[in-house]
């Protein structure tokens, strides 16, 4: 029986559900100090680590601050900004690497 004004709202997690996603973070985390030390991932180092961090970043969001059962709005709070970071790092590592291409290209010539 429902009273008067009341919401519904999914059940909480269980405990396993929060090992399973403290496994997946630890394997994140792995993965992320794997790619750190192996030499063929130079190239693409700082790119696969910002898609790590930003797929754990989500998971914690997620689960951890409950926004996977909350309000689409605080979704969107949280979401917004991080897209935000995204870009100004992209654009940061754009920058950098044609002033590192342009020093490079000067010694050279």
């Amino acid at each position: 029986m429902h009273e008067a004004g009341s919401v519904e709202r999914p059940g909480h997690p269980t405990a396993e559900v929060y090992l399973r996603v403290g496994a997946v973070l630890v394997i994140l985390t792995v993965l992320e100090v794997g790619v750190f030390y192996v030499p063929a991932f130079r190239a693409v180092l700082v790119p696969v680590l910002l898609v790590l961090s930003a797929a754990k970043f989500t998971i914690v969001v997620m689960f951890y601050m409950h926004l996977k059962a909350d309000s689409r709005f605080f979704t969107f709070l949280f979401g917004v900004p991080l897209l935000l970071a995204i870009g100004v790092m992209v654009a940061l590592l754009f920058l950098f690497l044609g002033e590192l291409t342009l020093k490079g290209a000067a010694a050279a010539g």
